[in-house]
């Protein structure tokens, strides 16, 4: 789920989500300018420098702590980000 589609759901990222979501759509960006221009020296910077910075670390321990969340809770927040009812206000 992009942050665009959490946006029209009527949700909000929390900030762990935001930053692994930052992270995947700058993973994917690069892995594609890669695929294109395979030798560009600007895209190899720049994944370097997302590999060795502080923003990787900072995506890393986002992971984690998705990681660590209840599988109900993770189940209800993607039910939430999605747009569909199927599993809010379900009864315990």
């Amino acid at each position: 789920m992009t942050a665009t589609t959490a946006a029209m759901a009527g949700c909000r990222l929390d900030q762990d989500e935001a930053r692994v979501s930052a992270a995947r759509r700058t993973l994917i960006m690069l892995g594609a300018a890669l695929v294109d221009q395979p030798f560009d020296t600007t895209t190899h910077q720049r994944l370097l420098h997302l590999l060795t910075g502080e923003h990787l670390q900072c995506a890393l321990a986002a992971v984690e702590a998705l990681r660590r969340r209840p599988e109900e809770e993770l189940r209800d927040r993607i039910a939430e980000l999605s747009g569909h009812g199927l599993r809010l206000g379900r009864t315990a």
